[in-house]
């Protein structure tokens, strides 16, 4: 489940062949667990996370990081991918996600948060308190091949932060998971998925190759990628329909390839 970056990914003068070429399509993961109590449906159970890839496999689809997907489509071989993404760096990812991934042979992209290791969602005022990933389990996840990016430092809303919380939850993050892990840190995730110019400008600043967002508009690009939320109630039915829907709603920006 390794992960790359190739020299041509995004941040790149787009191809012509890229500008006609649908948005990527990348799944939106929190939690895998025990979702009897998830007011804000961000939990998947490990049974139907298993049946949500195999569904994929099906359709001769294979999930993998983010950075593997855009460096792929850079290079015209990105067909038949799909980015899987993990946000918020749930203890629950190392033993109950990464097993489905390795069953299943698929990449991911995992987003964590180096100023609240070991801590918990702290962030969400409803709900149980999930426990989030220690550096050992940071770094067990990379280990398996899992690319690591940043969600920021916190948890905060970018669009409401100072000079000073940004470049710390930008900049900031990115070195300490860089030190973390050992290795360079290209993806960078918009916690709540608000973004705005300012937010998108300070990740590039920090040297981030390519950002995630959830709906970013008219920002969409390879620092405001867009990306469908996956739930427990998605089955194959739903799944179908929103892989269809993401290729008639999203509209091909310059500079993503």
């Amino acid at each position: 489940m390794a992960a790359s970056v190739d020299s041509a990914a995004p941040g790149t003068r787009a191809t012509p062949a890229s500008l006609t070429a649908p948005v990527p399509w990348v799944a939106m993961y929190h939690s895998v667990g025990d979702c009897s109590d998830d007011p804000y449906r961000i939990t998947v159970t490990p049974a139907r996370l298993d049946r949500q890839l195999g569904w994929l496999r099906r359709r001769g689809l294979r999930g993998v990081s983010v950075a593997e997907l855009l460096a792929a489509r850079a290079e015209g071989r990105g067909r038949g991918l799909v980015g899987l993404t993990f946000d918020d760096g749930y203890a629950d990812f190392v033993d109950h996600a990464l097993p489905v991934l390795r069953r299943h042979g698929f990449g991911a992209t995992l987003f964590v948060l180096p100023g609240r290791l070991g801590g918990d969602n702290a962030w969400d005022p409803l709900g149980p308190r999930k426990p989030l990933l220690t550096a050992d389990g940071i770094r067990e996840a990379a280990a398996a091949g899992v690319e690591i990016g940043s969600h920021g430092l916190t948890h905060v809303d970018l669009t409401k932060a100072d000079d000073t919380v940004l470049r710390a939850e930008t900049a900031g993050s990115r070195a300490l998971l860089e030190e973390l892990a050992g290795a360079p840190v290209a993806g960078f995730c918009y916690p709540y998925g608000t973004v705005d110019r300012r937010a998108v400008d300070a990740v590039c600043a920090a040297g981030y190759r390519y950002a995630c967002a959830i709906d970013p508009g008219p920002l969409t690009g390879p620092h405001a990628l867009p990306r469908l939320h996956i739930g427990q109630r998605d089955t194959a039915v739903r799944l179908h329909l929103k892989y269809r829907l993401h290729r008639l709603r999203r509209r091909p920006v310059e500079g993503t390839p």
